[in-house]
């Protein structure tokens, strides 16, 4: 049964922007992937209810999107890179444990935007991070040849990005349709445009990428098998360099496996979360 798009992520917590449920167990910060239009309540709104029955879940609008998008992020001053947005986005889930009062959480990034984040976040904090699950290569795979969504910025293209994430388009079209009207309107915000092409801009005086053989956290790292943005092959890579890094592929899931997958998804992401 496909699933309803949840709405915007407009009541946050006004200081963090993070959404948080008072779960049982160990905090557990959900950073969402990152593309057109995104924000975190709808990117988790699949799995948010069952991993929040099993951990505290806090779920933050990354810098560059959804509540955390302003003026002042996207004028001269704001990260150019992957690598910068990267570090930009550790620090702010930092800020966002240090509110929060977390010495120390388990972390689920999703792709480019999330999964990124979290690398970097292990990289300058390693004591605050337990465990982490990276899905879709982490960010770890080279830049889109073109930008999605930007160049044709309509309904149709928007949701046509969209169903590129899942495996069986057919099995989510509710879903799909709903959510494309959702991230259309928010890639649409001022601002959001030049943000989210900033964050694919190579910059030639930024920051390097993080060293991926200093994280020594043990990662959990979830690909689906036929992801159509990232191959199987970037997350391979991933956990070879990672000193205590695990490859799981999802049989029959797409780059979105918590969409395609949401069973066995939180299942694998609780089994090892809790080992």
């Amino acid at each position: 049964m496909s699933k309803k798009a949840a709405p915007s992520n407009a009541d946050a917590d006004a200081d963090t922007n993070a959404d948080a449920d008072a779960g049982p167990g160990t905090a557990l910060i959900l950073l969402h992937g990152g593309g057109p239009g995104v924000d975190a309540r709808s990117n988790w709104a699949t799995v948010r209810s069952r991993l929040s029955a099993a951990f505290q879940c806090i779920a933050p609008d990354l810098l560059g999107f959804g509540t955390h998008l302003s003026v002042g992020e996207t004028t001269d001053g704001s990260p150019q890179g992957p690598h910068a947005w990267a570090r930009a986005r550790a620090r702010q889930v930092l800020s966002v444990l240090d509110d929060h009062r977390l010495e120390r959480v388990h972390v689920l990034g999703n792709s480019a935007a999330g999964g990124a984040a979290a690398l970097a976040l292990m990289a300058e904090a390693p004591e605050r991070v337990d465990r982490a699950v990276l899905m879709g290569g982490a960010g770890t795979g080279p830049l889109p040849r073109a930008i999605p969504f930007y160049d044709r910025p309509t309904r149709e293209s928007m949701r046509v990005t969209l169903s590129r994430l899942v495996a069986d388009e057919e099995a989510h079209r509710d879903h799909l349709d709903d959510l494309s009207l959702l991230r259309l309107e928010q890639a649409l915000r001022p601002g959001a445009e030049e943000a989210f092409r900033s964050m694919f801009t190579e910059a030639a005086d930024g920051p390097p990428p993080v060293d991926l053989t200093t994280i020594r956290t043990p990662v959990l790292a979830l690909h689906g098998e036929l992801d159509r943005i990232s191959p199987v092959a970037v997350s391979e890579r991933l956990v070879e360099v990672l000193p205590a890094g695990r490859l799981k592929v999802v049989p029959g899931a797409g780059h979105w496996i918590h969409v395609d997958r949401p069973d066995e998804f939180c299942t694998l992401v609780g089994e090892f979360l809790t080992a």
